[in-house]
């Protein structure tokens, strides 16, 4: 078989660090972006080019996105697998180009009926029980996609895992409505002011390269114990109404 192509978006540290070192442990193929490639020089000097390819990205810059996948085209010519994680706690404007862009690699550049075996997009806890716009749009994409493509989609949930995003999280500007002590969005900045994380990042990176593998991945992936009670909060009968909410973990 041969080695997976895997794009990581926020290479640089975290949660994409951690699983950019399993991906070329396990022998497969990184293309790691980061907004400053020289996060990643320990890295390039350790594998060669046909292993590691480090790109410039940054979510933020419409031009990147597509110099990126125009890179992974003339470089490998596939693109197997995507785990989309480019940004801090919570931001306004979500890194969707990309996963769109992502679709249309998958569906015109690989060959026909391969596709993408999974999709991989990453959500916050936060996500789970409110509109997250990245699982919406993740969503929307699971249902609208021609099985003929065999593009596979899973919203990886990750829970309190121990990186920097809970100490740089950044947080934009909001509508001061939405700063009212009694607002949702004010709760959430006491909560990740005084959280302390205790998951081991490395061990839910290494659940996220199985899932990779699966034939038929889910489309809910919660990592961890708190984001698996996030989902079964949404899926309880909410004014009469169900709402339904598959979900599956690795052991």
């Amino acid at each position: 078989m041969s080695p997976k192509i895997w794009l990581i978006t926020g290479a640089s540290t975290g949660l994409c660090r951690n699983l950019t070192e399993i991906i070329l442990e396990k022998g497969d193929i990184a293309v790691a972006t980061a907004r400053r490639p020289d996060t990643l020089s320990d890295l390039s000097s350790k594998y060669p080019s046909d292993r590691l390819l480090v790109l410039k990205l940054d979510v933020t810059v419409p031009q990147d996105i597509p110099r990126t996948f125009a890179a992974i085209k003339e470089k490998f010519g596939r693109l197997d697998v995507v785990f989309n994680n480019a940004g801090t706690t919570l931001v306004n404007n979500v890194d969707a180009h990309l996963a769109q862009e992502a679709v249309n690699f998958m569906q015109e550049v690989n060959p026909s009926g391969v596709g993408g075996r999974i999709n991989l997009q990453h959500s916050s806890v936060a996500g789970i029980e409110g509109a997250s716009t990245l699982d919406g749009l993740s969503e929307a994409f699971a249902v609208e996609l021609d099985p003929a493509w065999n593009i596979k989609i899973s919203i990886v949930s990750s829970g309190p895992f121990d990186t920097r995003i809970f100490t740089k999280g950044h947080w934009p500007p909001s509508h001061p409505a939405y700063d009212a002590p009694t607002a949702r969005l004010a709760g959430l900045k006491r909560f990740y002011g005084s959280f302390v994380p205790t998951g081991d990042p490395r061990k839910g990176m290494e659940a996220v390269y199985k899932l990779a593998s699966l034939e038929d991945p889910p489309l809910h992936f919660p990592l961890t114990k708190t984001s698996s009670e996030g989902y079964k909060a949404k899926a309880a009968p909410r004014g009469g109404r169900e709402v339904r909410v598959v979900v599956r973990e690795l052991g």
